[in-house]
């Protein structure tokens, strides 16, 4: 009996001991993706929607000159679904260009006010 409760402490340590590791170690760090979407560099941009692009959850967007960055062009820029949703061809935006990883987005795209 004895040497079965040895055992059994022996087997009690051995499950305890990864619980216990993990309530020790350090919090996790913040995924790639997260870091990598904080440290974007991020742009106010004033434009006018020539073209929504559902196919390419993206729009095609005339801009203005954004001051130390990029001269007015039409480009193209990734959205959410529902910047997608509520965009409106021809219609003047104000919105944030992002510098991400994967390309350059926008985002808060709301109607400018004329």
């Amino acid at each position: 009996m004895n040497n079965q409760l040895r055992l059994l402490l022996a087997l009690s340590a051995l499950v305890a001991v990864p619980f216990l590791i993990s309530a020790c170690s350090k919090p996790a760090e913040p995924s790639a993706a997260a870091s990598a979407q904080s440290s974007a560099k991020r742009h106010p941009i004033k434009g006018v929607i020539v073209d929504i692009m559902a196919d390419q959850s993206a729009l095609m967007v005339k801009h203005e000159e954004i001051p130390g960055y990029m001269m007015a062009m039409t480009m193209m820029f990734k959205v959410d679904a529902a910047t997608l949703k509520a965009a409106v061809k021809d219609q003047t935006i104000t919105g944030t260009l992002v510098e991400g990883t994967d390309g350059l987005s926008l985002e808060d795209v709301k109607p400018a006010s004329r």
